[in-house]
């Protein structure tokens, strides 16, 4: 069992920034990939970005430019760096770890905390 614990979420005026963490703890063995997903009401779950083991990163064309995903490896952790933030980037973000171990499929989610972008 892998436990996802996401923070950082919260209410932000256009043009401003949030930075999202998620703390992965249990069963974890390397390679993994972290990520961020959301969710806008009425809507289907959409990749923000996505971040390997080697730091291959991989990015939504809606945020290239504005998002910025790292991870700590140490800490089993991933960050969501948003600047420039949007009301179309308001949505409930999801932290996703999935296993990279050949014949691993493990994948989790975390709760999800809610970013809402609106004056």
């Amino acid at each position: 069992q892998v436990q996802l614990v996401e923070s950082g979420g919260g209410l932000v005026q256009p043009g401003g920034s949030l930075r999202l963490s998620c703390v992965a703890s249990g069963t974890i063995f390397s390679p993994y990939d972290m990520g961020w997903y959301r969710q806008a009401p009425g809507k289907q779950r959409e990749l923000v970005a996505t971040i390997t083991s080697r730091d291959s990163i991989n990015r939504a064309d809606s945020v290239k430019g504005r998002f910025t995903i790292s991870r700590d490896n140490a800490k089993n952790t991933v960050y969501l760096q948003m600047n420039s933030l949007k009301p179309e980037d308001t949505a409930v973000y999801y932290c996703n770890w999935h296993s990279m171990i050949p014949g691993d499929h493990r994948t989790y989610w975390g709760q999800g905390t809610q970013v809402t972008v609106s004056s």
